[in-house]
């Protein structure tokens, strides 16, 4: 697969790619290690407006069609149909000026986004549109009117403003969790390397698994874009901290609802801890972990390591140990070139960018003390190509303003002495909220000290010492299972997080109602809502049928077991602590339980309770009841002692079928009673139930 080079890069809106039939401003695309042109690009009267509108409708509804179990399985589908494909994407990333280790951070990354987020929304999410946030209120003293909250689907598009160095993963992170989402995308990469994002979405689109209207790509300037949106729509950015607060001052942004999400500028820290001396298994962490981040994609990662901030009497140590690592690692050039190991920047525009940061750091105080803006890169051709060599720099007052302001994006660093831990909290501070900082020790309470006072200063937080030194995924590397952002200069907003990534693209809402209504906009039963009840005595004469009798095809939300009463006696109070080993005093000894506040005298265990409730509620013939796999929400509400009597009441309170699989999940609501029909426990039974019964 290669960049088209006579014609115009193209876009692909409303279902169908599209090129400007007479483009008069085109921009050219020069491969970074050569200069050679790789793509022309221009959207001269690309109609932003039908796609935002195809979107809203078509996208829409195409998705709408759809579960969160099943879109997630597309993802996976995808992710699997990419995966075939990536030596195409990693052919044409290579004029982007990255390395094959540079792919795995990129390609393969955004690959892995997609699989994670499948995963997680088929686990962690309801087999549904509607998800529940948090527990139910009540409202009223009798239960009729309750409240809680919901997450639906934004009703608008899902825009994508992305930056140069990741034009794979940067798409497919934010893609994969508005898909999730039922939110259709529209995504606009950066220029310089757009053309490695047209190639994964035209692989995205020949697969045939994208619902229509899912995913739209303008390749080029799209100056109009916010022009078109409201606030049905998401607006998620990547770039630089000026460009972001452009968009923010746009009025459908101040006035019109816009929701956006920026992820920008950052200068990020990486600390050596007190104890981390040179003869540490830490010391080594932190120097690889420092190396790896002003090498990998030649420096021009957001998350890159700009700031190392060390104790005084370590800066010439960990000067010398980059140093040597660089030197002994390090080979600068065209990256399809055996042997290389960091290829060029970008573009051109990028290599004056990273010269003029540097030349500003120097003037400023900073003292080269490898690389820098005038030193060779080997036998790399600096005119032809946008090379720029690795450098570190230091400098006398830590303080200065500018190592805390002017980012060099590319293969640069800046090395900070700190007198104490405070100090270090101090400096890191000064970068005005950066998206991740490493910590590097082996000692807790330093630890809990740097967690505490930089904590609020970045998004992510990494701890690097002996013990995950080899199984870290590194400083600069997000994961799709955590949040990604950061606060002040990092752009204040979040992306990925797993679950909480799909919730960026849903309105929370606020419902209230009796719990009939509740139930059936949420899928979910709630107490007081109808039930279908049936008890021993209907199941054993044939007038009622037991739930657990009932496979998924016949099962519904509401379907409810109501137990006959059982009664506690003294002796199996005694005999399940003989045989269990429980023998806590408040089941043992008369006169130490009554002298308790919470018990009367010597009361029933609560797992004694919970599992004389499973043998009032089962039913235990074979049947569309797979297995029981766990409780959740388990809470103990009355104490329960001897002459007591319990019964459980078990309804079927949410049914989540498995897109893949012949069996689903149930969620039984389960509520013990005692004799006096005050509650005694309430939890939640989990059970895998067939789809059919008996299995097809």
């Amino acid at each position: 697969m290669a960049a088209q080079t006579q014609t115009v890069l193209p876009s692909y809106l409303r279902g169908r790619w599209w090129t400007p039939e007479d483009p008069q401003r085109i921009t050219e695309v020069a491969d970074a290690s050569t200069g050679e042109i790789v793509a022309r690009v221009s959207t001269d009267g690309i109609d932003i407006a039908s796609a935002v509108e195809y979107g809203r409708t078509v996208g829409q509804h195409s998705l709408g069609e759809l579960t969160i179990h099943e879109r997630a399985l597309k993802l996976k589908e995808l992710a699997q149909h990419l995966t075939e494909h990536k030596q195409e994407l990693y052919d044409l990333s290579y004029a982007t000026g990255a390395t094959l280790k540079d792919h795995f951070f990129d390609v393969d990354g955004g690959i892995r986004t997609l699989f994670t987020f499948s995963s997680k929304g088929r686990r962690e999410l309801p087999n549904a549109n509607v998800i529940v946030d948090g527990a139910v209120e009540q409202l009223s003293k009798d239960g009729s009117f309750l409240g809680e909250h919901i997450y639906t689907r934004m009703p608008g598009v899902a825009v994508q403003i992305n930056a140069f160095n990741f034009p794979v993963w940067g798409f497919l992170e934010k893609f994969a969790p508005a898909f999730l989402a039922g939110m259709p995308t529209v995504v606009k990469p950066a220029t310089p390397t757009g053309y490695v994002t047209e190639a994964c979405v035209r692989l995205m689109v020949d697969s045939g698994i994208l619902p229509e209207g899912s995913l739209q790509l303008v390749s080029g300037s799209a100056r109009d874009l916010l022009d078109h949106l409201d606030y049905r729509d998401h607006v998620a950015f990547t770039g630089s901290a000026g460009t972001a607060q452009s968009l923010r001052n746009h009025d459908n942004v101040v006035n019109g609802g816009v929701r956006f999400t920026a992820e920008t500028d950052s200068l990020n820290a990486a600390v050596l801890g007190p104890d981390a001396t040179p003869d540490t298994p830490e010391f080594e962490a932190f120097v690889k972990a420092v190396f790896v981040e002003i090498t990998a994609k030649a420096g021009q990662k957001c998350t890159a390591i700009r700031r190392v901030i060390v104790p005084q009497e370590r800066v010439e140590d960990v000067v010398a140990a980059v140093a040597q690592r660089v030197q002994q690692r390090v080979v600068i050039g065209d990256p399809r070139t055996e042997g290389v190991t960091m290829g060029a920047l970008a573009s051109k525009e990028q290599q004056s960018e990273v010269r003029k940061a540097v030349e500003r750091l120097v003037a400023a105080g900073g003292t080269v003390r490898l690389g820098g803006p005038d030193a060779s890169v080997g036998g790399a051709d600096t005119e032809a190509g946008a090379f720029f060599p690795v450098t570190v720099l230091s400098f006398d007052d830590p303080e200065t303003p500018e190592v805390h302001f002017v980012e060099a994006f590319g293969p640069v660093t800046s090395v900070l002495g700190y007198t104490d831990v405070d100090d270090a909290v101090r400096l890191a501070a000064l970068g005005g909220g950066s998206l991740v900082a490493t910590v590097c020790t082996n000692d807790g309470a330093t630890a809990a000290r740097f967690a505490a006072g930089i904590g609020s200063h970045h998004g992510r937080v990494h701890f690097l010492n002996r013990q995950d030194a080899r199984t870290s995924t590194g400083h600069g590397s997000p994961m799709p299972h955590l949040v990604h952002g950061g606060p002040g200069r990092a752009g204040g907003g979040e992306e990925l997080g797993g679950v909480r990534g799909v919730k960026h693209y849903m309105q929370r809402t606020a419902i209230q109602g009796p719990p009939d209504i509740l139930t059936a906009v949420t899928g979910v039963w709630h107490r007081g809502a109808a039930a279908n009840t049936v008890t021993r005595e209907a199941v054993e004469s044939g007038t009622g049928e037991h739930p657990f009798r009932k496979s998924l095809e016949t099962l519904r939300i509401g379907d409810q077991f109501a137990s006959e009463l059982r009664t506690v006696t003294l002796e199996d109070i005694t005999e399940f602590a003989e045989r269990t080993g429980d023998t806590f005093y408040a089941h043992t000894d008369e006169e130490a339980a009554t002298a308790n506040p919470f018990f009367p005298r010597r009361v029933a265990h609560g797992y004694l309770l919970v599992s004389w409730a499973a043998g009032l509620f089962v039913e235990p013939a074979p049947g569309p009841v797979l297995a029981n796999y766990g409780l959740e929400n388990l809470r103990f509400i009355t104490p329960v002692t001897y002459d007591d009597a319990v019964r459980v009441t078990l309804t079927a309170k949410q049914i989540t079928p498995r897109v893949t699989d012949e069996y689903g999940e149930v969620r039984w609501d389960a509520i013990l009673h005692n004799q006096h029909d005050e509650i005694v426990a309430t939890y939640d039974v989990l059970t895998l139930v067939a789809k059919t019964w008996p299995v097809a």
